[in-house]
């Protein structure tokens, strides 16, 4: 077993190694790791040793330890996109549809998964918390807990809100079926059919889908593949037209898991404010992290309660359990009126065994060892599709999540790609799945939290032939 020291050395090397701490760049001092990892200051040292002897840092003479000025190895990042202009209808579902079915069965390599594998979570505990929690359960809490959800759930939550800066109370927050319900009650709570929705370019399907079912029209906004949105775009869609609502993902966008630093995240919460646009944050990957600490989401700049903010613990400790939430700000009495006219409540046992494991179950410790493994097979992935997909491929390094983006020679149609790699049992998901026009055709996001270390290297070489075969064809 593994000592603590090297553990940390491990977790910190697998930073390295994924780009998130660059050559040159200044380490966490030891007060800063003591105090943000629990350990002792001995500890932090010897894992510092640990990695000078291994030639990954150099101290420096009263200055610290610095990431060794080495060189790597790894591809470009994919280039900016200038979205499509004017306004959209949106009809992806049955694209969604295809590609998701493609990942239920157990022999196909799940590159285009929505989920990390389910192995990395502590389900077993989760079940025994559930047992225990509902022995103690008062009967009474059974209706008590209906919308706006279990009032300590809510508590716990608001709490983890306090430790980012973010003010958020327990009575904004609405427990629902996990993000995908928070979402779409916050979109439904301020637009109606035909309104106009700024969305990212590329942007998660799951939005598309939104607006698709709410009869909503998109106007994309452009997104750096590792900045995240344009704030200065932003402006200029909000300046030409009716924009009723904004759905971004400022932390580890799906796809391209960018992160938008925090400055522009202040910047957006100004403009939309200014503007009296809703922003509806989705951060359901804002807990994985692969750095010191977590990113703030958008809604800690937050004061007149337009960031109606959306979480789940389906991507972090739970998955198949559907509990999400949305602190809703100003529109929270909306959110909890439409949740409780729509599905009323959660299930009770899914509530409880979240809560139990919230207040037993050392649910940031569950969090380091998952980040540290995400962090490790995002590096192994990254290295693979660099050696494997054609020359060319742009791979982005995301400093958090589970999905990297790759921009493909622009002669392989990502859709043909995926339905070749399915005959082989590899799925992936095609660029075409994030656009309102099926743009980004020679894009892929490839999930690298699902498949086994034996899978990845044989389907990404596969990948590799059979993306060789099609650029042949063309």
């Amino acid at each position: 077993m593994a000592r603590k020291y090297e553990e940390l050395a491990q977790e910190l090397e697998a930073l390295i190694s994924a780009g998130t701490l660059r050559p040159g760049e200044r380490l966490p001092s030891v007060r800063e790791t003591v105090a943000s990892r629990g350990v002792s200051p001995s500890t932090v040292f010897e894992a510092y040793y640990l990695l000078e002897r291994r030639g990954a840092v150099e101290a420096r003479p009263r200055s610290g330890y610095f990431v060794a000025q080495r060189v790597a190895d790894a591809a470009a990042e994919p280039r900016l996109m200038e979205p499509a202009s004017g306004l959209r209808d949106v009809a992806v579902n049955d694209m969604v549809l295809e590609v998701l079915g493609s990942v239920r069965h157990r022999d196909v390599v799940p590159l285009g998964s929505a989920f990390p594998s389910p192995d990395l979570f502590p389900l077993d505990r989760l079940a025994r918390g559930m047992s225990a929690a509902m022995r103690r359960l008062d009967p009474r809490e059974v209706l008590e807990n209906l919308s706006p959800g279990s009032e300590e759930l809510r508590r716990q939550i608001a709490l983890r809100y306090v430790a980012t800066g973010t003010l958020a109370s327990a009575e904004e927050i609405i427990v629902t079926s996990g993000a995908m319900e928070a979402l779409n009650l916050c979109l439904q709570a301020v637009t109606q059919p035909g309104d106009l929705v700024a969305v990212e370019a590329p942007a998660f399907y799951g939005c598309l889908q939104a607006l698709e079912r709410l009869q909503l029209k998109a106007v994309e906004v452009a997104t750096h593949p590792r900045l995240g949105v344009q704030v200065d775009a932003l402006r200029a869609v909000l300046e030409r037209h009716p924009v009723k609502a904004c759905w971004f993902m400022p932390n580890f966008q799906n796809p391209t898991g960018a992160l938008m630093p925090p400055d522009q995240k202040k910047a957006l919460v100004e403009l939309v404010t200014r503007h009296r646009v809703p922003l509806v944050e989705d951060d359901v990957y804002g807990e994985l992290y692969f750095g010191v600490r977590r990113p703030v989401p958008a809604k800690s700049f937050d004061r007149e309660g337009w960031v109606m903010h959306c979480g789940s613990f389906s991507k972090n400790l739970a998955p198949g359990y559907r509990i999400g939430w949305a602190s809703a700000g100003r529109f929270a009495p909306l959110v909890e009126r439409l949740k409780l006219t729509s599905t009323l409540s959660v299930a009770v046992p899914s509530q409880a065994a979240v809560l139990h494991f919230l207040q037993h179950g050392a649910f940031d410790k569950h969090l380091r060892q998952l980040r540290s493994t995400l962090a490790r097979q995002q590096e192994q992935c990254v290295r693979l599709a660099t050696r494997h997909l054609p020359a060319g491929t742009r791979v982005t390094r995301p400093e958090g999540g589970y999905f990297l983006w790759a921009e493909l020679p622009p002669d392989i149609d990502a859709l043909q790609l995926h339905r070749l790699a399915l005959s082989q049992n590899i799925s992936l998901a095609p660029g075409q799945l994030f656009s309102t026009d099926g743009r980004f055709r020679h894009h892929v996001r490839l999930n690298y939290g699902h498949p086994r270390p034996d899978q990845l290297e044989p389907a990404l070489r596969t990948l590799g032939r059979l993306a060789a075969r099609l650029a042949t064809a063309r």
